[in-house]
């Protein structure tokens, strides 16, 4: 049975929290809607990549453009799950609240 699912990015979201849960669930019938909040349908947030190098701690740098593909929704209950990925985007998204 297909779900739709909300999926809450922002700028500098970790690259791969956002497109490997989006593609995956697509790829297995689901309806996935990329929103963030001040974005419109087509418009893209900028990802970032974080990774081990050799230093005691990781490296950040600029990944992709994802793709918004759906307005800001209006009503919570229009969705059967919620996807927050990580990085930085949670904490700019709770600020912005």
């Amino acid at each position: 049975m297909s779900k739709t699912i909300l999926m809450l990015v922002g700028d500098f979201v970790e690259d791969y929290e956002a497109m490997v849960p989006f593609q995956t669930l697509l790829a297995v019938g689901h309806t996935v809607h990329a929103v963030c909040p001040g974005k419109a349908a087509g418009d893209s947030v900028a990802t970032s990549i974080h990774d081990f190098e050799g230093q005691q701690t990781y490296s950040e740098k600029r990944g992709h453009n994802f793709a918004i593909n759906a307005a800001f929704p209006t009503s919570a209950a229009d969705y059967d799950a919620l996807v927050i990925p990580g990085g930085r985007a949670p904490e700019y998204l709770r600020l912005d609240a």
